[in-house]
């Protein structure tokens, strides 16, 4: 695939992907709505404080975790054009409830729900993947996730002027909020119609079970029950910092401990019940992964995208007080770490695509990552302003070019679980966010700066040892095992079984099979018991059912 390539609009794919980025784009821009708008909501409610917008800001990223794992299931069972219109439409609500609350409570729970929003980068890489041939996936996904991700910025720069301009007075910021929330919904009903799972009908390719992701190895199951746990257990930090803002009590906050720890136990015991029986059964040769190589991406993952967003948190006041400049001047420099995104990212995804061996590119990224953090570690106001910008500059080239390489790996893993690995990999970049920031809190800046290095060189030793070159990485399709063609014949099968059902019911309702336990459940829908009597009547006398019934 060829740059000039994203031009050519005509091109089923090439439409697909500028579909999915705009979508991708516009929940970014409502994810981030709040920030730009916070002198304006505190000037609007005077009964909201500062430490109040800091506590919303956690909210805001609260249950982007566990959203982007149960979207990874929901992807691999629905497919992304659902979930991606559903999740669309349905956080326009809470975007509305935040932009006209009145209350603390309020503002708080619809930003905590308007959360979920951040688990539509998975829903976009599935889709993407869906698309795409494996030797073009690398720089198709981080096209769609440069792009995409620079809905934030455009949100940091575009919503202070609607909000100022087109709407005016103390609500102008309301206003600004919903009419960004009014528009995704309106875009998510419009994606619905627009695009389609992949250029063929059969291109999803449905797992055998959704309620958790499928390993090759007792060895990997252990694996995957080690890597599931900071994925929940991460949370508990956050309640933690809640509170300790006071906004919820004691009592409260131990629920929430014991919720997350049910959690945990429940998504381990989905882990086991989907498992076991395959690995007793025996999982075909063929059908083998190697989850040792998703548990390194979900470190790369950790230390290259989790690193940015603690980073961009961080950055604007580091530069303002080391150098002593404005905060407009520092912060324009500090975007410039999530402006090289737009070029960056895709630049990861073409150099994995090009260089013919992507793990080799990933270790070269994550490599660059560590010693990028540790030259900003040594900066201080001793450094010329322009090296220590360059320095930045050249540290984030590496970070979201990791980020790129990384989603450049994950569609060619294991194809039928694309949805779940990247749901997991993505819940990994949140994960490292709030356990960076949790760490800010007790170290200055250039130590940050130190153990994002040294988090970042720990990932490339885990690359080292567990990441295997994914096989048919550059083919021009996926690699579909013989458990893929049983159940796509086996949704076949049930296709063709209920068409035979619609027929012989003809004239009824909606005619479903469903699994439910270890067999089907039969669901077809009358009018009423003469339109079943009629029905049965006309099957007797083709015999097609029993005489007595």
């Amino acid at each position: 695939m060829q740059v000039s390539d994203i031009f050519r609009f005509r091109n089923r794919e090439i439409k697909a992907l500028h579909l999915t980025w705009i979508a991708f784009f516009i929940c970014f821009y409502v994810w981030f709505n709040m920030a730009p708008l916070a002198s304006s909501i505190l000037k609007s409610a005077n009964w909201l404080t500062r430490d109040d917008l800091r506590l919303f800001a956690i909210a805001n990223v609260a249950l982007t975790i566990p959203a982007r794992i149960l979207v990874g299931m929901a992807l691999d069972r629905f497919g992304p054009r659902r979930v991606f219109s559903v999740l669309m439409v349905t956080m326009a609500v809470p975007t509305l409830f935040f932009a006209f609350g009145t209350s603390k409570e309020q503002l708080f729970i619809s930003r905590l729900v308007l959360s979920s929003v951040g688990a539509s980068f998975v829903v976009g890489i599935h889709m993407t993947a869906l698309w795409f041939k494996p030797r073009d996936i690398g720089f198709a996904e981080g096209f769609y996730a440069g792009w995409g991700n620079f809905g934030s910025a455009a949100a940091a720069m575009t919503l202070p002027t609607i909000a100022l301009t087109m709407f005016g007075g103390d609500d102008g910021w309301r206003w600004a909020v919903a009419t960004s929330g009014v528009f995704m919904g309106l875009y998510g009903v419009f994606y619905w119609f627009a695009i389609t799972d992949g250029p063929t009908k059969d291109t999803h390719k449905k797992p055998r079970k959704a309620a958790a992701l499928e390993v090759s190895s007792y060895r990997d199951l252990i694996l995957l029950l080690l890597f599931t746990l900071p994925m929940i257990g991460i949370l508990a930090i956050l309640v933690w910092r809640v509170q300790n803002t006071g906004f919820i009590d004691d009592i409260t906050a131990w629920i929430c401990y014991a919720s997350i720890g049910f959690v945990i136990v429940y998504q381990l015991v989905q882990v086991l019940r989907v498992n076991l029986p395959i690995l007793k059964k025996g999982v075909p040769k063929d059908d083998r992964y190697p989850f040792k190589s998703v548990a390194a991406l979900n470190t790369t993952y950790f230390a290259n995208f989790g690193a940015e967003l603690a980073v961009v948190s961080m950055l604007p006041m580091f530069f303002e007080e080391t150098w002593g400049l404005s905060a407009a001047m520092a912060g324009l420099i500090a975007a410039s770490f999530a402006f090289v995104n737009l070029f960056a990212r895709p630049m990861g995804g073409l150099v994995s695509d090009r260089f013919g061996n992507r793990r080799f590119v990933m270790l070269s990224y994550m490599l660059g990552i560590a010693i990028g953090f540790a030259l900003m570690g040594m900066l201080n106001s001793n450094w010329p302003l322009i090296i220590a910008v360059a320095i930045t500059i050249g540290c984030s080239f590496f970070v979201q070019g990791a980020e790129g390489a990384t989603f450049g790996i994950i569609p060619s893993i294991k194809r039928r679980l694309t949805g779940q690995i990247s749901g997991m990999a993505g819940a990994y970049g949140n994960v490292g966010a709030v356990f960076y920031l949790f760490l800010f809190m007790y170290v200055t800046p250039s130590q940050f700066f130190f153990v994002i290095a040294g988090g970042a060189f720990l990932s490339w030793v885990v690359c080292v040892a567990w990441l295997k070159e994914p096989e048919g990485g550059f083919g021009d399709e996926y690699i579909i095992s013989s458990v893929d063609h049983a159940i796509a014949q086996e949704v076949q099968q049930k296709r063709d079984t209920e068409a035979e059902i619609a027929r012989l019911f003809a004239g009824s309702g909606r005619v479903e099979l469903a699994e439910k336990g270890e067999g089907l459940t039969l669901t077809a829908r009358f009018k009423d018991l003469d339109d079943l009597r009629a029905i049965l009547a006309r099957a007797r006398q083709d015999g097609l059912a029993p005489k007595q019934v």
